[in-house]
């Protein structure tokens, strides 16, 4: 086992020695101080970086929700165009004397004198 000896070293107290002792004190603290600046400084880094990736984030996910929803409203909107050229089709037919004698005898079973109406089953 090993006892740590005393040794009967007394120190000396001179000028030179009570200087280097308060430079040695100054240049911990100083140290100290910025290692707690540093520490400071890089959380405050870190929130703002995270704050900034945060953001990043939703903004991508909002961008993706927006080019979502665009490209169904896309979808949509050439649906609806073509119903409107199907609608536009349907109502020029209807000025016509005959598509209206034909489109009343294949939704009312209306026929002309002699003519005879057969209803096949829908398959």
């Amino acid at each position: 086992m090993n006892v740590p000896q005393r040794t009967n070293v007394t120190k000396l107290s001179s000028t030179y020695i009570a200087e280097h002792e308060e430079k040695k004190q100054k240049a911990a603290r100083r140290r100290r101080v910025v290692a707690v600046r540093l520490v400071v400084w890089s959380l405050l880094f870190a929130i703002f970086a995270s704050a900034l990736v945060y953001t990043l984030h939703s903004q991508a996910k909002a961008i993706d929700a927006k080019t979502a929803e665009q490209q169904k409203l896309k979808e949509q909107l050439a649906e609806l165009e073509r119903k409107e050229k199907q609608l536009k089709e349907e109502m020029k037919k209807l000025h016509d004397d005959d598509y209206i004698a034909e489109l009343a005898r294949k939704k009312y079973y209306l026929s002309k004198d002699g003519e005879i109406i057969f209803v096949l089953p829908e398959k």
